[in-house]
Formats: C-alpha cells, structure tokens, sequence
C-alpha cells in the first residue's frame, strides 16, 4: 500500500534552524562551504518569504561552537532565539519546546549542523510527539558523506521527510500563480542559473513588446 502524501503546508508549518554557528561551519564537510551557506541563507530567505514562524537556537555559543550566522540574526530579529546551556538534543531545552508549541503548528522544517545529532535528534524527538517533521538536507551539514547517509536512513526509517530548500519552497507555494515574480526572484538569488532564466526570460518579452 503506498504511504500518504503529506505535503507541506504554508499555514501549518514552522522552520527551526538548528546550530548554524560559525564555528560549526568549519565541520561541514559533505558540501562545499560557499554552496552550504547559499543553502542555508536560501532556507532562510524561504522562511521570511512564506511568513512561517521561525525559531532558532544555539549551543555553547561562548565556547568554539560560535555565534549564530549573522545573517540569521539579522533576519529574523523577534523570533525565539534558544541560546541552550549544554543539551545536545535542542528537544531537552524546555524552552526550546514551548516556542515550538506556541507557534501551533504541526509540520516542522528542520536544518542544522550537524546533521546525525543536532538535526537527527530533534527530528526524532518531534515525529514522536507527533510532528510531520521535513528535514531539509542542503541546509544541514556534517563531517562526510557516511555519517549523513547514516543520519538521512535513520531519520527516513521514522518517517521524516528529506528535502531541499528548492523542493520545499515549490510545494509551499502550489501554484505559480500566486506570486510568480516573488518565488521567481527567491529562486534567482539562491540560484545562479535560475537567475540567467529569468534574466533570457525577460529579455525575451522587452523583444516581444518592441515587435
């Protein structure tokens, strides 16, 4: 029997972005490290774009972990930063919870680094509470390409969905007719070859009008 499709939704969803400190990017090793950021900068922007409520959190910030991207900081200044004392699992931080709980919402877009511990436990921990959690694997990070398949197969196994920020902004948005300028230009600034589509695209149409 083939399992339900249980697609993201924009009024039922929350982002959570998980430790992407800046000396953990130094870890980050199963991707390029101006690629990885672009992935995270792009889930982020897909956050603000699409309103969803967004929470972030920290661990040892005082320590090598570092500081929270300040990109992130910058653009979402009045969401709950979780800055957690010592718990590996952000599900263990009390705090952490309850913006999670006070948002409402049932589906949960996760991404962190690094990806088999600070993604993979949280994500464990919210399929058990009941969550649909989707694990959005280009914006999270690990050491190599064994420890994230391990982690991909052992959150799969539980049920959560892997995307990309590319997917998940696709199926957040439905229909282009939406706002196709706005997903457009989300896209083109994540996407270098998106951009030159849009760019021959347009260049096209100012042929057309002159015609």
């Amino acid at each position: 029997m083939a399992a339900e499709y249980t697609r993201l939704d924009r009024d039922n969803a929350a982002v959570l972005l998980v430790d992407h400190q800046t000396g953990l990017f130094s870890l980050v090793k199963d991707q390029q490290p101006d690629q990885f950021k672009n992935n995270v900068l792009a889930l982020a922007d897909l956050a603000d774009y699409f309103e969803l409520p967004t929470i972030l959190t920290t661990s040892f910030e005082e320590g090598p972990n570092g500081p929270l991207l300040p990109e992130i900081v910058e653009k979402f200044p009045n969401a709950p930063y979780i800055a957690r004392p010592g718990q590996i699992n952000a599900w263990d931080n009390e705090d952490f919870v309850k913006a999670i709980e006070a948002t409402g919402k049932k589906q949960l877009i996760i991404a962190g680094i690094v990806t088999e511990v600070r993604v993979a436990f949280p994500a464990l921990s919210a399929i058990e509470a009941g969550y649909d959690v989707f694990v959005i694997a280009d914006a999270s990070g690990t050491f190599n390409q064994i420890t994230r398949d391990a982690a991909w197969e052992r959150m799969s196994a539980a049920g959560v969905q892997l995307m990309t920020w590319f997917a998940a902004a696709s199926e957040l948005h439905r229909d282009w007719r939406r706002d196709a300028e706005g997903l457009g230009q989300l896209f083109a600034d994540h996407i270098p070859d998106y951009k030159n589509l849009m760019a021959s695209q347009e260049a096209q149409a100012k042929a057309a009008a002159k015609a």
